[in-house]
């Protein structure tokens, strides 16, 4: 049995988490279609360490692992909060009417 170090409720069996995908900067706001679906879409797939997000299902709870994927060992895991601090703010675009 694999065990996921969850940073909110402590060592897990990973049949509790969903992965995320990879953490990766959002784009700007006015960016183009492209840019956006590469965003969104694609991955980078890198043999090392990687920066990942996961989620934790039973208790709704986001957040990050350093996993390297030659071995699929996770070495660090921790709360978004300790890397992301300042919150983003979005518009609802304009409506024509």
């Amino acid at each position: 049995m694999k065990i996921m170090p969850c940073p909110l409720n402590g060592p897990r069996n990973i049949s509790e988490f969903a992965y995320g995908g990879e953490v990766a900067d959002l784009p700007a706001p006015d960016c183009d279609n492209e840019t956006w679906i590469d965003y969104v879409y694609l991955e980078n797939n890198t043999a090392g360490v990687v920066r990942e997000w996961w989620y934790h299902t039973p208790t709704a709870f986001w957040f990050i692992a350093e996993r390297d994927t030659r071995s699929d060992e996770i070495l660090k895991t921790y709360a978004a909060s300790d890397v992301y601090k300042d919150r983003v703010e979005f518009t609802a675009p304009e409506t024509k009417e």
